[in-house]
């Protein structure tokens, strides 16, 4: 099971579920991030920390331990 905080830098992958629960769950899925969509990881912080993502023609900017909590599809 990889996560989203897993993939490289300039890869892209498909979300396949969203861990968590309560109102970081709806955060996450607000911001345009649902099952079956496909992301495109498009610049990592040096430190890691955050990772800038492409998802649904709009770039987002999710902290690390946001980003653990999408498994995406290998």
């Amino acid at each position: 099971m990889s996560t989203l905080k897993d993939i490289k830098n300039g890869e892209s992958a498909k979300v396949k579920k969203i861990l968590g629960q309560g109102a970081i769950r709806r955060r996450i899925m607000d911001m345009g991030i649902t099952r079956g969509c496909e992301v495109n990881i498009c610049n990592i912080a040096p430190l890691g920390d955050p990772i800038v993502i492409n998802v649904r023609g709009y770039e987002l900017s999710l902290r690390k331990s946001d980003a653990e909590m999408i498994v995406v599809e290998d």
